[in-house]
């Protein structure tokens, strides 16, 4: 298996087909859409790869906020149901846990939700723990993928 860093929007695109185990209807123009306005907000994906297939895959951010100072957001992270089981999770969360050191960043975090205890019980493993809720107020049910 092989980890690369994806930065840009051509090679993200080319992922789509993982994308859609978490979105089944995303279209690529809408992800291309979302790239276009993610990528210059520091936006990066990290794939896993058995042979030319990507099995793994996770985009992460970083930045800074006042509560942490420098850290690095998880935000969709897939694995390939087929492919599960076979410590691809753990490789992402490895890659993110060295490109946070490389930044000096102060944390890595994260949303689950609420009700997907199996991802819950993947990122306590991880050494992850829950330190507050994040709450939403849904503008626009249209614009959720």
């Amino acid at each position: 298996m092989k980890t690369i860093e994806l930065s840009k929007i051509q090679e993200m695109l080319l992922q789509i087909e993982i994308i859609k185990f978490l979105y089944p209807n995303m279209t690529i123009e809408k992800y291309e859409s979302f790239l276009q306005d993610m990528i210059p907000k520091n936006y990066k994906q990290v794939a896993i790869f058995e042979n030319e297939t990507c099995v793994g895959l996770t985009g992460f951010w970083f930045g800074t906020k006042l509560w942490t100072g420098k850290y690095i957001e998880i935000d969709n992270f897939i694995v390939h149901p087929d492919h599960r089981k076979k410590g691809i999770g753990k490789l992402l969360t490895q890659f993110i846990d060295e490109k946070a050191k490389e930044l000096k960043c102060t944390c890595v975090v994260l949303d689950a939700f609420t009700g997907n205890f199996k991802a819950h019980r993947f990122y306590y493993n991880q050494g992850y723990a829950p330190r507050g809720f994040h709450f939403i107020k849904t503008i626009d049910e249209n614009g959720f993928s």
